[in-house]
């Protein structure tokens, strides 16, 4: 029997962490958000060494308003957008067919830090998607084919042979077809919001918004 002591969760009101990081001064940024995005995303990844710096929560809405949101792994950013892939009958690529409005969170807790994009998702080309197929590893090529995303299974067992029959029919070294409803999502970034956390709660929270003229302006937000 498993001793009472044991079972009880951490009362999460007890738990607090003292953000002791400099601050996010508007004289820091970058002339864009994504060239300040470059900056923090290379510091989370060289510098802080932080486990899938481009794991990013995406959040979606039906046509009725209901949120839903997972994890997804950027894989491409630019002055365009942030890029993620994806299958297009997911329950996150449904929401989108239905209400483009999209928002992306970086949580690099560790750095005290967090960046939330607010932007239109679009579909990427099938060019480009191809292409990015190409380099993912065999098994995730499998994958792809062998997972119906977000519909419900009956068992474990229906995708694990699934992708049993797909490694036999394509083995290593054989050329896997992209799937046709397997491809890519581009944020076109509205707002990017750089959070730097402070001691006190009063942490530093700046976002550069875009202009009608596609410049941007740099708007400070209070904690």
């Amino acid at each position: 029997m498993t001793d009472a002591a044991d079972a009880a969760a951490p009362d999460p009101a007890s738990m607090r962490q003292q953000y002791r990081t400099e601050g996010l001064a508007e004289t820091d940024l970058a002339d864009t958000p994504v060239e300040q995005f470059a900056r923090w995303f290379k510091q989370a990844a060289t510098e802080a060494h932080l486990f899938e710096p481009n794991a990013m929560v995406v959040s979606t809405a039906d046509a009725e308003g209901r949120p839903s949101s997972r994890t997804v792994l950027l894989k491409q950013f630019d002055e365009r957008g942030f890029v993620f892939y994806t299958n297009y009958d997911s329950r996150k690529a449904r929401d989108l067919a239905q209400n483009p409005y999209v928002c992306l969170l970086f949580p690099w807790h560790p750095m005290g830090r967090q960046v939330i994009v607010t932007g239109l998702a679009r579909r990427t080309g099938r060019d480009e998607t191809a292409a990015y197929f190409r380099t993912r590893p065999h098994g995730s090529q499998l994958g792809a084919w062998a997972s119906a995303q977000s519909s419900v299974i009956d068992t474990r067992d229906q995708v694990d042979t699934a992708y049993a029959e797909l490694a036999a029919r394509y083995p290593e070294g054989a050329q896997v077809p992209v799937p046709p409803n397997w491809g890519g999502f581009r944020v076109a970034p509205e707002t990017i919001e750089f959070w730097q956390g402070r001691e006190n709660r009063l942490h530093d929270r700046l976002r550069y918004v875009t202009e009608a003229d596609g410049s941007w302006r740099v708007e400070r937000l209070s904690p």
